[in-house]
């Protein structure tokens, strides 16, 4: 399979994790997101499109760069076995919080979902070092959200 292919595939990958969860998260948006307490610090709700649609390309990017090294390879099978993991746990993350409605469930899903991105950094290190700087907004704006995601709870 040539690179730009593989490239297109691990872009559609990430970015149907994103449009999956945003199935779950769209109708409470304006329904019961509207009507909860938010902290101070929380972002105007139009940040979060643009926001979420950058990191995924920048997941499926780091993915594929990682996917190029060959599916030959152990660490690169492995590495994105974490990957895929995380990026389901990413999904279920917006089926807890806004379909389920709990953000106490969501924060305890999220510190999985939290450490299984540092474990695909890690990974994805020992393959391709830019792969894994790709990934460090993603676990920085995760970061925040957990800490948006806590404060959402205790406010509620």
């Amino acid at each position: 399979m040539n690179n730009i292919l593989k490239l297109i595939i691990a872009l559609v990958v990430s970015q149907l994790a994103g449009i999956i969860g945003s199935i779950f998260t769209y109708p409470s948006v304006t329904g019961w997101y509207a009507t909860i307490n938010r902290p101070e610090f929380a972002p105007p709700n139009w940040v979060f499109g643009p926001v979420w649609t950058t990191l995924f390309i920048l997941m499926g990017i780091a993915a594929f760069l990682v996917w190029k090294k060959g599916l030959d390879r152990k660490d690169v099978k492995i590495a994105l076995g974490i990957f895929i993991g995380q990026l389901i746990l990413n999904t279920l993350w917006s089926i807890i919080f806004f379909s389920l409605q709990s953000p106490g469930a969501a924060f305890f899903e999220m510190i999985f979902l939290w450490l299984a991105i540092f474990a695909t950094i890690i990974a994805f290190a020992k393959i391709s070092k830019p792969a894994a700087w790709l990934l460090l907004p993603y676990i920085l704006w995760v970061s925040f959200a957990g800490f948006l995601n806590y404060s959402i709870w205790m406010l509620n």
